[in-house]
């Protein structure tokens, strides 16, 4: 032992010289790159370019010193690579894995483990941890159901995949809710190396709902119990997480603390830290049976094929059926039940370091159980009340808890070095679109956005909504961005329906959404509105992507394709549910027109009736919609004639026609190609018409179009030529396609006259 305590601790001095070497030669570098007391670039033709001093043999002294950076360079190379075949050939050998390539990439190498082990107290191993495999694929197992939890689930896997260095498989345990929402952010997340299997919860659900159980978690807090049956029987071991989890380190520190499980250990933990498990919190205080102050199960090691070969299935219900028949219910779900057993089988048991779960609940004493907050690994918020816990630290939780929820998700999707992804199909298709693309054409970038796919998370708030039993039912549809959100208290206010919103944000803008709305009384009383986040990328405001988004997730069979800065007149819902039986929408192909007007007062008084509104428009303080500026887009409306009529009445498509309509579900999608400002609803229009729609006013309907800003993308296109040219050009050949796909039937879209 006292051999291999040296050879590692020459290993250590290797290691650490690797670090010091080239520190010394940067700061040498670093204080010889200035001259008098201002910085000069190493770079000799910036030198020259910047500095009037620069001389020849300044010039020769910095070439000289960038040589001898190479040489140290070089040197630390392949002293690190001989360190490597020596680690390699050590530990490696020592456990028989002869050929096994281990990581050691910067932040999960020994330097790292040595920490770990010195700060868990491990001195009889030399501190030393066993690695994992450079590209061993790491299995995370975690419970999530519903919508808040499907929010918190994403903070988390920022936090693993920041970290990680190696192929990761997440086991989602979800219900329906979950599964819709997670499904769909990983598959345009896109992230390389991550593999996403589902497993019904709701299936699972009769395998616990015999327990009583009093945790705000419900009955999805005791699925974890059920691990070894639902999870692919030839998967040997898993980590198991809470979704109150923050990372601070490479989850594969984690795995590889299986290979220190000995004998019958087949549960990793990290012992509870609060006094709960020991009954002394309140007077009567009765917990659960617990060794000592019992384990936190937030984070769980498992070995599941040794659980399945002990029968863990029958030894855990066999001890719930015992303790409930004298605790009647749970207090702190799947917690209580696996401290039950290990009460009767403490060699079941393999005690984590605290710093793997460093738990801020009510009760909390974790901060007994480290030193410093930099030794910590895993954050865990196992309280109702979450960042509004009391500790010391909780400044330095609450920080690191923020970064990753505001952290940009884009950024996560990098490859892992020398480990090959497995084969995406629509990965390999969108590659394939973007190489055919010219990248010299002038309108590359407009051209790209078509194939951008962007993160999306799917009801980002809690939604409820029961359908109308007589299929009438009107959802309004609309797309966002952040500077648009004053308006979302007043649409609610004019819409009683059902409303599907995309909103476009950075991460970061999320959680100011997020904070807006749940400061809202109005918002937070209206459940029928679904929130979905499509998150920024590229350069443009992808429109018709996010009215796609908004009109494929409604749960009515009609939808009224809206704009977010317009206001319907009220009772605009039911009259449309209405009109929808009327004129039999079900059985024809209509679209129905609601007429658009507008306001140029940022406070209206807003027309309860047509005969107000008539009133106002005769006065002035209304106008026919972009009257002034396209009358083109909603001319065909007829306006003249709407005035009076009593009854619906049937317009005919024009050029640049872009009414407001509501129409079945199953329309056609808005063309992905047109983003930003221009002809993103002319060009649906024109679909609907090629598909024989009926375009039909409505006479009691309006809605009004509220005063603000300029978009930045209509500043865009009215001061950049080249942004005015690609959509021009974008326009021809969308019509070129349309007479492509729709015959001689759609040649008079060729010949329409499309103004700018």
């Amino acid at each position: 032992m006292l051999g291999i305590c040296r050879g590692r601790r020459k290993f250590l001095a290797a290691s650490l010289t690797i670090l010091f070497v080239p520190a010394i030669t940067w700061i040498y570098l670093f204080a010889g790159s200035f001259e008098d007391g201002k910085p000069v670039s190493l770079s000799p033709l910036e030198s020259q370019a910047h500095s009037p001093r620069y001389t020849a043999s300044s010039q020769r002294e910095r070439e000289s010193l960038e040589v001898r950076v190479r040489e140290v360079e070089e040197e630390n190379r392949a002293l690190r690579k001989q360190l490597s075949l020596a680690q390699s050939r050590g530990p490696a050998h020592r456990r028989g894995n002869h050929s096994k390539t281990y990581s050691m990439e910067e932040g999960t190498g020994d330097s790292e483990s040595l920490r770990a082990g010195i700060v868990a107290g491990n001195s009889s191993e030399c501190g030393q941890q066993p690695v994992v495999e450079k590209c061993e694929t790491i299995h995370v197992a975690i419970v999530c159901a519903g919508y808040n939890a499907s929010r918190d689930v994403v903070t988390l896997v920022k936090s693993v995949l920041f970290h990680r260095r190696n192929p990761l498989h997440f086991h989602l345990i979800a219900d329906a809710i979950a599964k819709q929402i997670l499904a769909t952010l990983f598959q345009t997340w896109m992230v390389p190396a991550v593999r996403i299997d589902f497993y019904d919860a709701d299936e699972l659900k009769s395998e616990v709902s015999w327990i009583p159980n009093k945790h705000y978690s419900g009955i999805y807090g005791l699925m974890k119990l059920v691990l070894t049956k639902t999870l692919p029987s030839n998967l040997e071991r898993v980590i198991v997480l809470d979704t109150d989890i923050t990372f601070a380190t490479d989850i594969a520190e984690l795995w590889a603390v299986f290979h220190k499980f000995k004998g019958q250990q087949v549960l990793g933990l990290v012992e509870n830290q609060s006094d709960w498990y020991l009954g002394n919190l309140w007077k009567n205080h009765r917990p659960w049976p617990a060794l000592g102050r019992g384990y936190n199960t937030g984070v769980i090691l498992l070995l599941l094929d040794k659980l399945r070969k002990m029968k863990w299935e029958q030894m855990w219900r066999l001890t719930a059926e015992r303790e409930l028949m004298s605790m009647l219910s749970t207090s702190l779900a799947d917690q209580d039940i696996f401290n039950a057993v290990i009460k009767q089988n403490p060699f079941l048991v393999y005690q984590l370091p605290c710093f793997w779960n460093v738990q801020l609940s009510d009760h909390t004493r974790s901060e007994q159980c480290y030193r410093d907050v930099s030794d910590l690994k895993v954050i865990h918020w196992n309280s109702p009340k979450k960042l509004r816990v009391k500790n010391k630290h909780v400044e330095f939780f609450r920080n690191l808890y923020l970064t990753f929820l505001e952290y940009d998700g884009n950024l996560l999707r990098r490859e892992l070095f020398g480990c090959p992804s497995e084969a995406d199909v629509n990965s390999e298709n969108l590659q394939k679109q973007l190489s055919e693309l010219d990248e010299d054409d002038l309108c590359y970038e407009f051209r790209r956005e078509r194939f951008t796919v962007h993160r999306t998370h799917l009801y980002f708030l809690h939604y409820e909504y029961e359908p109308a039993s007589d299929n009438t039912d009107v959802t309004l549809v609309a797309q966002l961005s952040m500077d648009r959100l004053q308006m979302l208290e007043a649409i609610c206010k004019h819409w009683e329906g059902p409303i599907s919103l995309a909103l476009y944000l950075s991460d970061a803008e999320a959680q100011q959404f997020l904070r807006y709305a749940q400061g809202s009384e109005v918002l937070m009383s209206r459940h029928n509105v679904g929130y979905h986040i499509v998150y920024k990328e590229g350069q443009f405001y992808p429109v018709n992507l996010l009215r796609n988004v908004a009109m494929k997730h409604i749960s009515t069979p009609y939808m009224f394709l809206s704009d977010i800065d317009f206001l319907p007149m009220y009772g605009l819902y039911e009259y449309l549910r209405k009109s929808v039986i009327q004129l039999d929408l079900a059985n024809t192909k209509k679209a129905l027109i609601v007429p658009a007007f507008e306001t140029l007062r940022y406070r209206l008084s807003f027309p309860k009736s047509k005969a107000e509104l008539l009133s106002m428009l005769d006065m002035g303080t209304l106008f026919t919609f972009r009257y002034h500026v396209w009358t083109k887009g909603h001319a065909p409306t007829n306006f003249a004639k709407w005035r009076t009529a009593t009854t619906p009445y049937r317009v005919e498509w024009e050029a640049d026609f872009e009414p407001y309509v509501v129409v079945r579900k199953d329309c056609p999608e808005y063309d992905r190609r047109f983003v930003g400002f221009g002809w993103n609803k002319v060009a649906h229009i024109m679909e609907l018409d090629a598909q024989e729609y009926e375009f039909t006013v409505l006479p009691n309907a309006y809605m009004i179009h509220m005063p603000h800003a300029p978009s930045f993308d209509i500043t865009k296109f009215r001061s950049n030529k080249q942004y005015r040219i690609c959509l021009k050009t974008l326009k021809e050949e969308f019509q070129q396609d349309m007479s492509r796909h729709y015959g001689f039937a759609a040649l008079k879209y060729l010949t329409a006259e499309n103004n700018s």
